[in-house]
């Protein structure tokens, strides 16, 4: 049995570890309360984060993050990512040698641009062919649901990917393999950003023609700074591109998407995080991304018009009228 820890049981982390169950592995979800892991123990379930889905026998949790990655082959990161530094600096020394550092985290540390496999690079003090990213559009309720959804296994050394890739590929879930890690964490990070664009847009009323010109737009500013930091295009046309942007602009299960929509209706960025009870990560990464893109020397006005929202204050129908007025240009330049 391949032996697993998930270190973070938010909706994401424990969907992913019944996904990594139903493959057949053995589980250890890190828990940060004492009473979320005596309920994962004793229920068989997550009932913040997914109440009413029963996990596997099979994964178990403890607060005890030595316990949790004691033998594991595959160490997976579940945390916001803003926190990621911090909760790995404490745990790093834990780990196993030669285990794999699983990322599902999708954003941009603040301060230093880094994309996620970065930090887990610099922190844990590993080789990046022993850092792998998981991502594509997979909402986390659907997947507990058990309802079909592919991902795409990002590492830079293929046959790690292959082995994570079968490790949790089940009847439900089907995990495609990818060597293009910085095309895969920024198709993840950026897609939150626009998913807010999209979001502000639904609150103030506006149609499917606008909602579907930030899409579009929004994957070409993506693609843009991929390319300039060397991932390959093709990448923002598969899953970690188009298809995590079009789950995550389209679903009410999506957080970025929700907490656009609250904002456009009117609520203050005060306000929307009272009400917002999972981490929304473009919020805090809209400045990292756009952060990102100036250090590359690249145009990306959808993600700057956010961070006027979002963090400026500007009103949304001021930010969509300088939009609108932007000089006109070939589509693709």
């Amino acid at each position: 049995m391949t032996r697993c820890a998930v270190f973070g049981t938010g909706s994401w982390g424990t969907a992913f570890a019944m996904v990594l169950a139903d493959a057949g592995c053995e589980v250890t979800l890190w828990a940060r309360r004492a009473a979320l892991a005596d309920a994962i123990n004793t229920g068989h379930t997550n009932p913040d984060y997914l109440p009413g889905v029963e996990l596997p026998a099979s994964v178990r949790a403890t607060t005890d993050p030595a316990e949790a990655a004691r033998g594991a082959e595959f160490t997976v990161l579940a945390v916001p990512s803003q926190t990621l530094r911090g909760n790995l600096t404490e745990w790093a020394p834990l780990l196993p040698s030669d285990t794999v550092l699983v990322s599902l985290m999708k954003g941009v540390e603040l301060g230093t641009a880094k994309r996620m496999s970065e930090v887990i690079e610099e922190v844990a003090k590993v080789p990046a062919e022993r850092v792998a990213v998981l991502t594509g559009p997979n909402l986390a309720k659907e997947i507990a649901a058990r309802q079909p959804a592919a991902a795409v296994v990002a590492c830079a050394d293929e046959a790690v990917a292959r082995r994570l890739q079968t490790a949790c590929h089940t009847p439900y879930f089907r995990p495609y393999t990818n060597t293009d890690v910085v095309g895969c964490e920024l198709g993840g990070a950026v897609k939150n950003v626009i998913a807010l664009a999209v979001g502000i847009a639904t609150g103030m009323g506006l149609g499917d023609n606008a909602k579907a010109s930030l899409i579009t737009r929004g994957l070409a500013e993506t693609t843009r700074l991929g390319l300039a930091m060397g991932a390959d295009a093709h990448t923002f046309a598969g899953l970690a591109g188009m298809g995590d942007l079009v789950a995550t602009c389209s679903s009410p299960l999506s957080r970025n998407n929700t907490f656009g929509t609250n904002l456009g209706r009117g609520m203050t960025l005060e306000e929307t995080i009272a009400v917002t009870k999972q981490t929304a990560e473009g919020v805090k990464s809209c400045e990292s991304v756009l952060d990102l893109a100036r250090r590359h020397g690249v145009d990306m006005p959808l993600t700057e018009t956010v961070v006027d929202i979002v963090h400026g204050g500007k009103p949304p129908m001021l930010a969509l009228k300088d939009l609108m007025s932007r000089t006109a240009k070939p589509e693709r330049h």
